[in-house]
């Protein structure tokens, strides 16, 4: 049976081998186990159940949350030639009627349906007259209580399996699940420990950053015209944030759509279409958009304000780079988004949760503040204990200079004290601007010492500034009728001369992919060809298929049928139409040339870690390779084989840590340690040159220590 498996993964799919987890969950699903698959957005769960329907007989029954995703995952298969529908809320009673006739009569090998069907009677007695061999159960996590999305009509999934004559076993699938959410699962579905197949929670096309202190407005109007080519998400806490966005960034002439649920039905499909079909590139929206969206092309997820818990913002911001290519997750943060998630909690109505969700929020609070790897944050929330840091998020490439700004903050803070406390941030910028508007002269704010002493910069400057002494907590903000700002214990601290300041150059937005013009080409007859077929464009083909064929440049029918993603029955649906398009590229550019590429239509499975890896890099190091060697032989980042060599070195293998600093660095690392002491490396490394690294400063440290155990 397996055998099939593979074959139907190449000839239907058009790939080769299985990625990371999947032919083991298949293997599970075909010999017949109850079993549950934990894999990330993007990792393939779709084929985990796909491929299983396609080999056993009878009808899968797909269980989704969302009407978009049904539509998505039917035209894809339709597409591939696989006979498949839905029965939901979006079609009329005769429709769903006749598909449910199709079904009993065996023309489907997957029905797709909403977990609320699954409280009518009447849909249940119809079950009862189709051969169902498998359950699939999408988004698992809306089972449980202890998930962020708890959905009651998923509690009905076990009843109905329980009325079949012929019970089905059952494949449950998610993306975002804790330890205590993954037992729920199983608990509720009947499924064995044992069967649980987790790949892991690293995506590791996706680099994740967060952006403090900064005026939000102009980083988003940058960055998206860096990346005005690319489609995005930018997902903001309330209706008014999205429809304020959206009206923004049409006035900057961004192709933008909006969603949210104050819309009405037929707007938010006729915007989330326009999404879909590449007629607008970005995406304002609430929560309410996105799960179940199958877009693979999403190359950027900016979260406008700060998400309510890890489990939504991971879900939210794994929309981005689902076919594997270079992908960015930003959080765009302030502090006065705290107020707005706590407040958007209390309104929740469910009492019982809040103290829950309200803990939640203070870790998503945490991951914004944290100077650690981004994605090791993120990993050890969803219970993976041993992780290193991935050398691709903001924190893990911050290589940005500081500035001592000690002087300005006690300028801002002294200006806050002597208007009292009670005003905004605005007010205060413009006091310490030197301005004459009317109610500073009303107020006599001018009479202040603190008056127009910042007055060679803007009052926005200012106010950006302000907004930075608010993310690093030296002023707090009272969310009154009005919010104004207030001096924090740690800000007195700064008046007092308790301790130095310094601020990061400005982070800068960059574009997430390079051009090509054989791409854009290739993008241009996909979405000629959707336009015709009435589908999106990434239901033709996605970017990485795109991206393979500007690789391989095929110019024949065989060569094409080697692409990552072309199966037979898309060959003779729109080979001719690409490779004729790759022809003519080539004969104006007979300097491109195919690049050498291993043959496999899959991009590489994740290597598995292995479990002393730090021992093999202390192997290649005792060799006399030095750790940009070794980053380069064994695929590490730089970061992790310096990780590496002091974990050795703290299990007492010999390291010669001098050998690795220059000797000129010696005496200002032992001056910075002695002004800064040895409790924490971020203020160290502030009083030296930029090129004395973290890994430096950790291996004097271990230096020390040595010398006083001695």
């Amino acid at each position: 049976m397996f055998e099939k498996a593979q074959q139907f993964l190449h000839s239907y799919f058009g790939y080769s081998s299985f990625r990371n987890g999947q032919e083991q969950a298949i293997r599970s699903v075909i010999e017949g186990k109850n079993s549950l698959c934990v894999m990330p957005t993007g990792g393939g769960k779709s084929i985990c159940y796909q491929i299983p329907a396609l080999v056993l007989p009878g009808t899968t029954i797909v269980v989704s949350p969302l009407i978009s995703l049904m539509k998505d995952q039917v035209d894809a298969l339709l597409q591939l030639g696989i006979q498949a529908t839905y029965i939901n809320s979006s079609i009329s009673i005769s429709e769903a009627n006749e598909r449910m006739v199709g079904a009993k009569a065996g023309r489907y090998k997957l029905l797709y349906v909403a977990p609320e069907r699954l409280e009518s009677r009447e849909f249940i007695e119809n079950l009862k007259s189709i051969e169902i061999p498998l359950v699939a159960v999408d988004e698992a996590h809306c089972i449980s209580q202890w998930g962020h999305d708890f959905r009651p009509s998923y509690r009905q999934i076990s009843r109905m399996m329980d009325s079949l004559a012929q019970k089905p076993k059952v494949l449950a699938l998610t993306a975002t699940a804790t330890p205590k959410v993954r037992g729920d699962i199983c608990d509720s579905l009947d499924i064995d420990d044992n069967n649980t197949v987790i790949t892991g929670f690293e995506r590791e096309n996706l680099s994740f950053s967060v952006i403090k202190g900064q005026d939000r407005h102009l980083f988003l109007k940058d960055y998206l015209k860096k990346n005005n080519k690319e489609a995005g998400i930018i997902y903001a806490a309330t209706r008014k944030t999205v429809d304020q966005l959206y009206d923004r960034l049409r006035k900057e002439n961004i192709n933008v759509s909006r969603y949210h649920a104050g819309m009405s039905d037929i707007d938010r499909m006729r915007e989330q279409e326009k999404f879909l079909k590449d007629k607008t590139t970005v995406m304002v929206a609430t929560s309410a958009f996105g799960m179940g969206i199958d877009k693979s092309n999403v190359r950027y997820v900016v979260h406008f304000q700060l998400p309510k818990n890890m489990e939504s913002y991971y879900q939210e911001a794994g929309r981005a780079g689902r076919d594997g290519l270079a992908s960015e997750c930003i959080v765009l943060y302030s502090p006065q988004d705290v107020q707005v998630q706590r407040f958007l909690i209390d309104q929740s109505g469910e009492r019982n949760r809040i103290s829950q969700e309200l803990e939640k929020l203070q870790l998503m609070v945490d991951y914004c503040h944290t100077e650690n790897c981004l994605q090791c944050y993120i990993l050890q929330y969803f219970g993976e204990a041993e992780t290193e840091p991935c050398g691709r998020c903001g924190n893990c490439t911050d290589s940005r200079a500081s500035v001592d700004v000690t002087k300005e903050t006690q300028m801002v803070l002294s200006c806050i004290i002597r208007m009292g406390q009670k005003f905004g941030k605005m007010i205060t910028a413009q006091v310490l601007t030197g301005s004459k508007n009317k109610k500073i002269t009303e107020l006599r704010f001018f009479e202040l010492s603190t008056y127009g002493i910042m007055k060679e910069k803007s009052a926005k400057e200012v106010s950006d500034f302000i907004e930075f002494l608010i993310s690093q907590e030296l002023i707090a903000v009272e969310h009154g009728s009005f919010p104004t700002i207030f001096v924090t214990e740690k800000g007195r601290g700064i008046l007092l001369g308790k301790q130095t300041v310094y601020r990061k150059e400005a982070v800068q937005t960059r574009q997430v992919s390079i051009d090509d013009p054989l791409f854009e080409a290739l993008r241009t007859v996909r979405r000629s060809i959707a336009e015709t077929e009435k589908v999106p464009p990434f239901v033709i083909f996605s970017d990485t298929t795109l991206k393979d064929m500007c690789v391989r440049l095929p110019q024949a029918n065989e060569e094409f049928l080697r692409v990552n993603g072309v199966g037979e029955n898309k060959l003779k649906k729109y080979g001719k139409a690409f490779i004729d398009a790759i022809i003519a590229y080539c004969t104006e550019h007979p300097e491109r040339q195919p690049e050498k590429v291993t043959e496999s239509f899959q991009k590489k499975p994740a290597k598995k870690a292995e479990r002393d890896s730090h021992l093999a890099t202390y192997e290649l190091f005792r060799n006399g390779l030095t750790c940009k060697e070794i980053s380069k032989q064994r695929e590490l980042s730089l970061v992790t084989v310096e990780n590496h060599l002091l974990h050795c070195a703290e299990q007492g293998l010999e390291i010669n840590f001098e050998d690795l600093i220059p000797a000129e660095y010696m005496p200002l690392l032992k001056t910075a340690v002695e002004e800064a002491g040895s409790d924490r490396l971020k203020p160290i490394k502030e009083l030296l040159p930029e090129k004395v690294t973290y890994f430096m400063i950790k291996a004097f440290l271990f230096l020390n220590r040595q010398k006083e155990n001695a």
